[in-house]
């Protein structure tokens, strides 16, 4: 699950989803508004030992540092033209591990990015590095963006995104974890363009879970609504949050012969719980 501590929406969902045993990881944004609260509750959550913590590493929204902060299509631009300063990029990348540890008391179970900037030129390697001088064990895993095959029912659109995002630097990113010893999920489903209502979503959630494959990872984005937050995605967040605590859903995962687990623990070669 995305965006923790973005907004306390999207926290109350989070709590809920994992209170019903729907979701094996959480994604927590360091910067946002709502993780000091939010991150208390997590540690709670941490200690059962049930749901992985990642940082969803954040260059777009809420980074620590304001001055990292850079829209989306301004960011690419500058990682591939190689415009980006390595000493700020590196700062910000400290900062909220940083951030993640003094909240949690330990080391994430793995990184990811918001909106996926974990992938891109500069930051993959500044990332990296900072992983491997921490965490020396290598230990974490890091989010692959890889799009996946046998989802042809869904639209054309949807498809597409999955395989630019992927472009922008998944490849990349596999061939520097693996020099570092560092494991990946195998393809990222749940990529769309966060339009439609519950009854769509819950079809494109069929479509990913009937292509899904060992190792694969689904992506999301549940939420409430949040008093006095502007937030864009706030219909698909309560979308997804109805379909995925539904009762239905359970049906669904049995229909397309999916079991749901920590993906370290699937990495690891261990038998789901």
């Amino acid at each position: 699950m995305d965006d923790f501590g973005l907004h306390q929406g999207i926290n109350d969902a989070v709590f809920a989803l994992v209170r019903q045993g729907r979701v094996q990881a959480v994604s927590a944004m360091v910067g946002g508004a709502a993780w000091p609260e939010g991150a208390r509750g997590l540690f709670e959550v941490a200690r059962t030992g049930s749901v992985e913590i990642g940082l969803h590493l954040d260059l777009t929204e809420c980074p620590i540092n304001p001055a990292s902060r850079q829209p989306l299509g301004h960011l690419i631009a500058r990682a591939y033209l190689h415009q980006l300063d390595p000493v700020a990029l590196r700062a910000e990348v400290a900062s909220q591990l940083d951030a993640f540890e003094a909240a949690l008391g330990c080391a994430p179970a793995y990184v990811d990015g918001h909106q996926h900037v974990h992938q891109l030129p500069q930051v993959r390697n500044v990332l990296l590095q900072e992983l491997a001088g921490r965490y020396p064990s290598r230990g974490l895993w890091l989010r692959a963006t890889h799009a996946p095959q046998g989802a042809a029912h869904l639209d054309a659109r949807t498809r597409f995104k999955s395989h630019v995002i992927a472009w922008l630097g998944a490849r990349a990113l596999s061939a520097l974890a693996q020099h570092q010893g560092l494991r990946q999920n195998a393809r990222l489903l749940g990529v769309y363009n966060f339009r439609g209502d519950a009854a769509q979503y819950r079809a494109r959630l069929d479509a990913w879970l009937h292509a899904a494959r060992h190792g694969d990872l689904l992506m999301c984005h549940a939420g409430l609504l949040s008093p006095g937050e502007h937030d864009l995605l706030a219909a698909a967040r309560q979308a997804e949050l109805e379909v995925l605590g539904a009762e239905a859903f359970k049906d669904a995962l049995h229909a397309a012969r999916v079991r749901l687990a920590p993906m370290g623990q699937i990495l690891a070669g261990l038998p789901a719980q």
